[in-house]
């Protein structure tokens, strides 16, 4: 089977009239990891290979004042995307960019553009390339806009189904996301290809994320930061430790970004895992920077090789990502439960709906802002929607609450999951999540946004879908991905969340999935 799906791969390869590497002579070992182990490497990642294999190798209440806008074009054929990322310009709030997992062959991403605040949005499907100029996977978006440099930068992951190459690099736009950095002169952040010989086929990097100090009077102003997941494989394809990384840089130059210095710092070192758990066993690294010059990672102590998290983890760097403090834990007493399925799984639903946290830093309050899927309250509303703070830059944290509310407050029936956190200029929190307490089944799924005026203290509840859709159509025949992720922005002037949408999905066999937003303009 597994080289079956790499023939079939170069077979599919070699009819796109690209350029062809000859297969390894084993299965990359990210490749046996994913198809022995329920968890660990991100499902995003685990969608492009269920992909391959599953075509050959192609990659306020809803209603009346809503405007969801579909924001990718219409491919041929109409495969899916999914898993959102998307930043704004500060200078000019109604230019944004988003980004998502592209599964049109052969499988890179997708960067959508709007200069008016969501109305509209143009499209740009792009492939990613390794260092050495072929044509890889890409997969995990992120976004950001460094204030220094004018300048969006995307990331994404690079990696093989038949060879052990993988990478994370980073593409920059500096026309407000007109025109980005060609695919084969991507800024490399890590990459396990060595000077001389074979790519190191032990390790595989996972679920990269994007932050930027824009700080004027911070001493690293314009340092971008990049967390990342490094899987350390047997050749069995069991993972003996997984530990969150930094890879960090001062300077991506727009002429020619391969020439990108990255400095690396382990967050986590790289320890063993202990039946499972352990220091060297993480995943969900989170990025931000504070207005003290600090950098905030928080993160799950998730075994390298199921989805389950037993704790949530925060540290963080006051000399640029150089050094780490001691890790503090967030979650507290038993406040938190993960869902307990080792595949991710909820009720009712054939895709992974994992922990998906997010975290933010409000520079209006100095607060560091964390929301998560919690099961702590699982027999009786399903998996909920749960928010932290701190208000010492992460040295002790609030008692979890749930945010994913009815209008009297209680815990919004059946399953909500997949949050993302935004602060707007004025210190409102803003977030979203997939959401099913509409449908008696807990399966249909519409988006919610939740908004809390007073940094945390209170929140209200929106449906901000027009229409529910139904994931048991979408992603192939199996219905088994929509994304790890949501996104969203948020300024004064103009909101951005971004989601993975089935509505207009004609369904199987290839069910694909849209990325939509609700136009959201003040004034």
């Amino acid at each position: 089977m597994r080289r079956a799906l790499s023939v079939a791969f170069g077979l599919a390869l070699a009819a796109s009239g690209l350029t062809v590497i000859p297969a390894a002579a084993e299965t990359p070992l990210w490749v046996t990891h994913v198809q022995h182990f329920p968890g660990g490497i991100s499902d995003g990642v685990r969608a492009k290979l269920t992909a391959a294999a599953l075509t050959g190798g192609v990659s306020g209440a809803s209603g009346g004042s809503l405007r969801n806008v579909q924001i990718n074009d219409e491919t041929n054929p109409d495969l899916p995307l999914d898993e959102t990322a998307v930043a704004f310009d500060p200078n000019h709030p109604m230019i944004a960019v988003a980004s998502a997992n592209d599964f049109n062959f052969p499988g890179g991403l997708f960067i959508g553009r709007t200069a008016n605040g969501g109305r509209t949005w143009s499209s740009l499907h792009k492939a990613a390339d390794t260092s050495t100029g072929h044509r890889c996977v890409g997969s995990d978006p992120s976004v950001v806009f460094s204030q220094r440099d004018q300048a969006f930068f995307v990331s994404t992951l690079c990696f093989f189904f038949n060879r052990p190459d993988s990478e994370i690099d980073v593409w920059k736009s500096v026309d407000d996301g007109i025109t980005w950095t060609p695919s084969d002169k991507a800024a490399v952040a890590i990459s396990n290809l060595q000077p001389t010989g074979p790519a190191d086929a032990s390790v595989f990097f996972d679920k990269e994320l994007l932050a930027v100090d824009n700080d004027p009077a911070s001493p690293h102003f314009g340092r971008l930061y990049l967390t990342f997941i490094k899987f350390h494989m047997l050749p069995s394809g069991f993972s003996d430790f997984c530990p969150v990384q930094l890879a960090s840089t001062d300077n991506v130059p727009t002429a020619d970004p391969t020439t990108t210095v990255w400095s690396h710092t382990a967050v986590v070192p790289d320890l063993p895992q202990d039946q499972g758990v352990g220091p060297g066993a993480n995943q969900w690294a989170l990025p931000v920077v504070d207005t003290a010059g600090g950098l905030d990672i928080a993160y799950a102590s998730e075994d390298c090789n199921t989805g389950f998290d037993r704790t949530l983890f925060f540290n963080r760097s006051v000399d640029g990502g150089s050094t780490f403090g001691t890790a503090v834990q967030i979650n507290r007493g038993n406040e938190f439960v993960d869902n307990p399925d080792l595949n991710d799984l909820l009720p009712n639903k054939h895709f992974r709906a994992p922990l998906s946290p997010s975290l933010a830093f409000n520079p209006t309050t100095g607060t560091l802002d964390f929301v998560y899927q919690n099961n702590v309250n699982r027999a009786v509303s399903g998996a909920d929607i749960s928010f932290q703070q701190s208000r010492d830059f992460g040295k002790h944290w609030s008692h979890a609450r749930f945010i994913s509310i009815t209008v009297t407050g209680a815990p919004a029936p059946n399953d909500q999951y997949e949050p993302w956190l935004a602060v707007d200029e004025a210190g409102n929190l803003h977030a979203i999540w997939y959401d099913n307490r509409n449908d008696p089944g807990n399966k249909l799924i519409e988006t919610f946004e939740a908004f809390s005026p007073n940094d945390g203290a209170s929140w209200t509840n929106a449906d901000i879908s027009t229409t529910a859709w139904n994931p048991d159509t979408s992603f192939f025949a199996c219905g088994c991905f929509i994304g790890d992720y949501t996104g969203f922005a948020a300024s004064n002037a103009v909101r951005y969340p971004v989601w993975t949408d089935g509505r207009n999905s004609p369904g199987l066999p290839r069910g694909s999935t849209d990325i939509f937003t609700n136009v959201e303009i003040s004034g």
